[in-house]
Formats: structure tokens, sequence, C-alpha cells
């Protein structure tokens, strides 16, 4: 079949979203995704919390998980499940899901295996953060709550799982929303050297690739993962109680095994589990993605912020934000623009 020319939302469709009525404005459309004019870089400041709590929390057995997550919205509503990052949690999405539960939405943001009140249910499970685990955990949990078919939207850990979520599993995605695009990893691909500027942005895989940098990480995981924030997103001058609402799911007994399982693994300094090895072979061909997709850009993205380096993997339906003055959290920082986006998804 031949590919979809690319269709991008248009500034004049998206300019409301910077402002404090953007979910009123963008919310209440859901026409297909726009094609009319040529898109342009959207420039937005990070937002200010509305919210700082979610409804008491929920907890299920799917897979080899007992999963904590939050859940708004009407229980009958099209099912959209919100996917976090590291260092991140739920609480990226606290503005997100009432935007989204005001428009009927059934909105699911679970706690990834080792953050949160999710646990495993055996001790003697393996502790692994590969990208196929974290992947095969969401369909478990899809399962358990009776959900045959999403949307599906994330960042970093969670546009990856989005993204696997879509490529091998499509007949449980309507959509999906991911920031930063196609972020797939490829064991092959990561062997190979960057420019030094691009490999001094990832030293933090290299220090977890160390006993001391594991042990570091345990210690001062609190500061650790703040730097982390203020590096990924400069422009955002979140507060402590910001950060600390997060910070409380980093005292998972799980959490710093997972993390440094995760980065482990893509430097090819832990093996992948047999039991994710199906999953994962299908991934390390970089499969294409046929789910209609809208991918999102920001700063943190520095030059791929465009979309163009990644194009080439969406096959089907496709639309692409950027924005400028933005960082790595994005649905945290612009939820308007998140929630809309994930909105204008669902037309598909």
């Amino acid at each position: 079949m031949e590919e979809r020319r690319l269709v991008t939302m248009s500034r004049r469709s998206l300019l409301a979203m910077a402002g404090a009525s953007a979910a009123t404005t963008l919310l209440g459309q859901n026409a297909a995704y726009p094609e009319d004019e040529e898109a342009q870089p959207i420039v937005a400041s990070p937002a200010r919390p509305n919210h700082t709590s979610f409804p008491p929390l929920k907890n299920v057995d799917a897979g080899v998980l007992n999963v904590g997550y939050a859940e708004v919205g009407p229980h009958d509503g099209l099912a959209v499940v919100l996917l976090h990052g590291w260092p991140y949690d739920i609480y990226s999405y606290v503005d997100v899901a009432p935007l989204l539960a005001a428009k009927n939405y059934r909105v699911i943001v679970p706690y990834l295996r080792g953050y949160g009140t999710t646990r495993f249910l055996s001790s003697t499970a393996v502790r692994n953060g590969e990208q196929a685990a974290i992947a095969v955990d969401i369909i478990a949990l899809l399962d358990a709550l009776k959900i045959k078919k999403a949307i599906f939207a994330g960042y970093d850990w969670g546009a990856r799982t989005v993204d696997i979520l879509a490529a091998v599993w499509p007949e449980r995605c309507k959509a999906i929303v991911a920031v930063s695009g196609y972020l797939i990893t490829n064991l092959k691909a990561q062997q190979q050297p960057l420019p030094p500027q691009a490999e001094l942005g990832w030293w933090y895989q290299y220090y977890f690739s160390t006993e001391r940098g594991k042990r570091g990480y345990d210690q001062n995981r609190h500061a650790f993962n703040k730097l982390i924030w203020k590096l990924a997103s400069p422009k955002w001058n979140f507060d402590d109680a910001t950060y600390d609402r997060t910070a409380a799911s980093f005292d998972n007994p799980d959490h710093v095994d997972i993390v440094i399982s995760n980065y482990r693994w893509r430097l090819g300094l832990a093996p992948t589990e047999p039991k994710y090895q199906n999953v994962e072979d299908k991934l390390q061909a970089a499969p294409t993605i046929s789910v209609p997709t809208i991918t999102i850009g920001s700063d943190f993205d520095g030059a791929a912020a465009d979309g163009a380096a990644y194009r080439k993997f969406f096959t089907g339906k496709y639309s692409h934000i950027t924005l400028k003055g933005i960082g790595h959290n994005v649905p945290q920082e612009a939820p308007d623009i998140f929630a809309a986006a994930v909105d204008k998804a669902s037309s598909a």
C-alpha cells in the first residue's frame, strides 16, 4: 500500500493550546487530522499545575504484577491509557486526565513496574526493565481490565511502550500519541558510538552500567532524579511540591533494579529474559507502525524535534506537532496540548 502523505496539525488549529482556554477550544473539536496548511512549531511555556491529586488509586493483578493505577472518567468511555517515563510517574498526567475525562474518555494511568504502588506478585520474579517486559505488562493490564482496544499515549519509556504496542499488537490500539516519535530500541544500533557531544547527553546510562552507579542511584535517587528533571526541561520551573509528589514513587522496592536493568539492557550489558525473546525478535527488525499516530517533538529532541528522522516508521494516518519552549515531560509541561492531541487521535 502506498504510504500516506505526511499530515500535520496546523498552527491555526493548535494556537489556542498555549492559552488557558485550550481544553475548551480544542477538546471541543473532533474532526479528522487537518491537512489544510503547513504546520509550524507551536511556541508554549510550561504550565502551572491545576490539579495535585487523583481520585483514590486502584490495584489489579495483571500478568506478573499487581498494578497500581489511577482511573478517571466514565467506565463505559473509550479507553485511554497514559504511560509515564523515567524519572517520572503518573503525576505527569494529573492535569491531562481530567481534561480527557471531561470528554467522556475512560482514562487509565498506571504505575510502570518499579514505580509507586505497582508490585511484583512473586518475590522470585526477575526484576527486568527491558522494553518488551514493560509492553507485555500493559497488555496484561488491558486483559485484567477487560479493555479490548484503547488509545495509548506516552513519553520517554511510555512513548517507547506505546510504539511497541502499536507495532506488535495493533489490534489493541485505536491510535497512539508518542512524544519523541519512534523510540523502539534496536540493540545493534545501540552499539554504534555517537559524536562526543551526543554521548555526553547519555552520561547517566554509562553511570548506571557500573556497580558504583547503581549504589549511587540507590543512595541519591531523590537528588539524582531532580537533576534529570532540570536537565531535561530547563524552562520548567517546577516547585518542590510538584517534584516530591512524583519522587515518592521512586521509593518502590524494585525501582532501582528496574531502572538499572532498563539502561544496562539497552547497552547490551544485561540479557533478554527468555520469556520476552519472541517480542524482542520482532522489535529488533525495526517494525513499522500502521496505527493512526500523532507524534510530538519538543526542545528535548533537538534537531529531531521536527519528526523528519522517524517519519518513515509510521505508515498509517499521521500527524506531527513541534513544540518550542517545552522540555521532555510534555504532558505535565503542556497538558492542554497533550490532551488535545489524544482527543484528535481518537478521530482516526
